[in-house]
């Protein structure tokens, strides 16, 4: 016995509009409820800079700007950011003048395999707008939340704290951090 079974068309699902500024151009754009910032970004922007980590909002990797604070792009919805301003790292540079946090990053070789770099720096831009860190300890507690699996972090704390104006990249002087290491 043959048995047929129809294929149910499912009904099109529903879109939302809205409207984002995202590195300084408009966008309109349609989009299901539960669609996330971060893959609006990637998939129907085009901005691959941002990455997708762990899609769990653990580390960091899909850090952006929104509004000026950071926030993982994994973790919120893209509805919910309709009428905001978005930056990406892809936005960070000034035509062709790199941002002093880009090339504070490649002065203190900042980055190995370079996955983390897009949302280290926003994190980074983000944490020198929110004026809560003034030592070493600080800025390396408040850039936890980004993960560096090559182990970057003294580089990377060294060019943020290098454009802070810190006059002493070391919080311990009698243990000095070497390139390539993370310190216990």
């Amino acid at each position: 016995m043959d048995v047929h079974i129809k294929a149910a068309h499912a009904p099109a699902a529903t879109t939302y509009p809205i409207s984002l500024r995202i590195n300084g151009q408009q966008h309109q754009v349609e989009v299901e409820a539960w669609v996330t910032l971060l893959d609006l970004l990637r998939e129907r922007a085009g901005l691959t800079g941002t990455k997708k980590g762990c899609d769990h909002g653990q580390c960091g990797a899909c850090t952006v700007l929104v509004g000026g604070k950071r926030i993982n792009s994994c973790l919120t919805l893209a509805v919910m950011q309709n009428g905001k301003e978005i930056v990406t790292v892809e936005g960070l540079a000034d035509g062709t003048r790199l941002h002093p946090l880009q090339q504070a990053f490649i002065d203190h070789d900042a980055f190995q395999c370079g996955y983390c770099t897009p949302g280290q720096l926003c994190s980074a831009i983000g944490l020198l707008r929110e004026g809560e860190a003034r030592t070493v300890a600080e800025v390396r507690e408040l850039m936890s939340g980004n993960v560096c699996r090559c182990g970057a972090y003294p580089q990377i704390v060294a060019a943020v704290t290098g454009v802070m104006g810190l006059a002493d990249h070391k919080d311990h002087p009698d243990r000095p951090a070497i390139p390539g290491t993370v310190p216990a």
